[in-house]
Order: C-alpha cells, then sequence, then structure tokens
C-alpha cells in the first residue's frame, strides 16, 4: 500500500479534517482578502476538507479547481431565480424515513448525513439529515418495503457518504438485502475512496466481497487532480473484490467547464479502470448558482471530447429533474428546449 495507507485509521482521518475557512486558506498560503469568504455560507453549510485533499491542492492559487470545490465564497449568497433547496425533488418520493423511491426497478437509502468533504455545490446540502434513520432499527421500514415489492432489484446506498457508515453496520444491512430474493444489484455512491483512500481497507473489502449482490461503486471525482496513486490503488483493491467500478461529475464553472480539463478527467480515470459514466449539469441547488455551466456550452464541450476519446470515454451529459422518471440527456432538453431555468 503506497502513501496515505500509513496513516491510521479512516476514521482519524475524518478527525483531523480541517473545519474552518480560514484554517484551510491559512495552510494553503491564499489571502483570506481575495477570496471573499462567506461566514454565512459557512454557518449554513460547514467547510470539511481532509487532510488527504488538501494535498492535492496547489498552494497560493486562489482559482485552483480543487480548492473551488470547497471553499465557501460570498458567491454564495447570491439569490438566483428557479435554484432551490431541494433541486432534485427528493423529498416529494420519500417512502419511509430515508428511503427515496424515484425510478423504477430501485431505491436509494440516505443511509448517512456525514460526509468527508464538504462540496459547496453539493445538491443535498441542505437535507434534513436529522430527520434520517440513524441506526439498524431505524431503518426497518425502509428494509420492509424492499422487501415488499418485489419490483425492486437494486439499492443504491448514497448520503451523504454511506462509506462513512461504520463496516459492521455495511455488514448487517448487507445481510439483509442478501436475504430479499428478488434483489441483483448493490450500487454503491461515494466519495471517500477519493477523500480518504484507506477508507478501502481490509475490512470494506470482505464487506464488498460478501454480499451475494453485484456490485457497483459510483466514485465523484471533476478534476483529474483529484486522482493520486492512493485513490488509483483503492480503485484497483475495489475492483479486485468483484466491483465495478464507474464515476460521475458535475460540469462546475471554473472547475472543469474546458475541453482540456474534462479530457484530461476521462483519460486518468480510464487509466485506472473507471469508467465515466455522468457528466451532470448543476443540480440548482440554492447557494451554488455560481457554479452553473451554460448547456450550450456543455453541449460543445461534449462534442469535442467525441473527436478526441474513445466512446467508451465520453460521458453521458445529463441533468436531473424532479418528477422525471429518469435522467435525461441534456441534448435532448436542448432540443425540446425544455432545460430547466
Amino acid at each position: 500500500m503506497t502513501g496515505t495507507m500509513g496513516l491510521g485509521s479512516w476514521q482519524s482521518s475524518m478527525k483531523s479534517a480541517i473545519r474552518d475557512a480560514r484554517e484551510l486558506c491559512r495552510q494553503l498560503h491564499v489571502d483570506v482578502e481575495s477570496i471573499g469568504l462567506s461566514a454565512d455560507g459557512e454557518s449554513q453549510f460547514p467547510v470539511f476538507v481532509t487532510q488527504e485533499y488538501l494535498s492535492r491542492i496547489r498552494k497560493g492559487d486562489p482559482r485552483d479547481p480543487l480548492l473551488l470545490q470547497v471553499l465557501p465564497t460570498s458567491f454564495e449568497s447570491n439569490s438566483s431565480l428557479g435554484f432551490h433547496k431541494d433541486p432534485v425533488g427528493d423529498g416529494a418520493v420519500e417512502v419511509v424515513p430515508g428511503l427515496l423511491h424515484k425510478y423504477a426497478g430501485r431505491v436509494l437509502m440516505v443511509l448517512s448525513g456525514a460526509c468527508a468533504i464538504h462540496c459547496r455545490y453539493c445538491f443535498r446540502r441542505h437535507y434534513p439529515y436529522s430527520s434520517a434513520p440513524k441506526s439498524l432499527a431505524d431503518w426497518e421500514p425502509a428494509l420492509d418495503y424492499i422487501a415488499s415489492d418485489t419490483s425492486i432489484h437494486e439499492v443504491i446506498l448514497s448520503g451523504g457518504d454511506p462509506l462513512t457508515i461504520t463496516d459492521s453496520v455495511l455488514s448487517q444491512l448487507s445481510d439483509r438485502f442478501n436475504g430479499i430474493s428478488h434483489l441483483k444489484r448493490l450500487r454503491i455512491h461515494t466519495r471517500l475512496p477519493v477523500v480518504i483512500p484507506h477508507r478501502v481497507d481490509r475490512k470494506l473489502i470482505e464487506w464488498v466481497q460478501g454480499s451475494r449482490l453485484s456490485k457497483w461503486v459510483v466514485l465523484h471525482i471533476n478534476h483529474a487532480r483529484e486522482i493520486d496513486e492512493d485513490v488509483a490503488d483503492a480503485v484497483r483493491r475495489l475492483k479486485s473484490a468483484g466491483a465495478t467500478i464507474l464515476n460521475q461529475s458535475v460540469l462546475l464553472r471554473g472547475v472543469n467547464d474546458s475541453v482540456e480539463s474534462l479530457f484530461e478527467l476521462s483519460e486518468r480515470l480510464m487509466d485506472i479502470g473507471v469508467v465515466p459514466y455522468y457528466l451532470h449539469q448543476l443540480d440548482r441547488v440554492e447557494g451554488a448558482s455560481h457554479f452553473e455551466v451554460e448547456p450550450e456550452l456543455g453541449l460543445r464541450l461534449i462534442d469535442e471530447l467525441n473527436t478526441r476519446l474513445s466512446g467508451y470515454g465520453v460521458p453521458k451529459y445529463v441533468q436531473e429533474i424532479a418528477g422525471q422518471p429518469s435522467k435525461i440527456s441534456v441534448d435532448a432538453l436542448e432540443r425540446l428546449e425544455i432545460v430547466v431555468r
């Protein structure tokens, strides 16, 4: 194992994370006054950045694309038409506490409110995690719901980040899933293998291997510099455990809104065996309007990627719209002139 594997437990990495914007700037040698920090934004959605992620941010560069994803700025106070606290309609599809049944054949469990990084554009930055289940006993209604509906073939673990849950609780949940005969797939949406690569430890691998369901891990990486050798090693361990690894990105102004940035990201993902699956148009969550990129630019970027990458290296450019039965191609939305504004 390399690099971060010697830092101790992943829980220690969570405890040592930076929780203050000024301290983040101090460690990165960034002038606070030039940034325009937002105390209001930080109070509403606290800073949380692991040391592992911090090590990949360029010091002295206030426009670093990794820093922009985690630093609260005054732009978060912008009042923008069409931006909401629940932009994808999670609340309307919650069938029992913590369980969302939005799409046919699959359900999503909001397994934890905790994350190992607080991305400023997060579409669940206002989610009411305080009312979500906190223990295995609290998840009984959700497990009963899944067991009673034979049309459900896939369970998606999300959050927050589901890998902030202890291995023992994950194993108990997995045992319950294994006992529901109509379940076929387990999907895990996580950023932890990126921001704390040594979270993918022996116990987690044993948990992944122990499920009879086919395993799909969806990472969230927006920029090639988020992938160092420790992340690549974590991906290799997950793949060796039998998981298929996909990536989803969000198109973000100032972070990855250039063909070179997206090209380098896809190349790096393919090099480590991860499929560049989705590029999301920004979910219009309150506090993140400054990250939005015009769909017309996004479509041009995808066209350029098609000329430079193998087909499997070009992500699907999609948008999630509350109330729709699936994610929708931005190209189709543009042609129909129904892009959410």
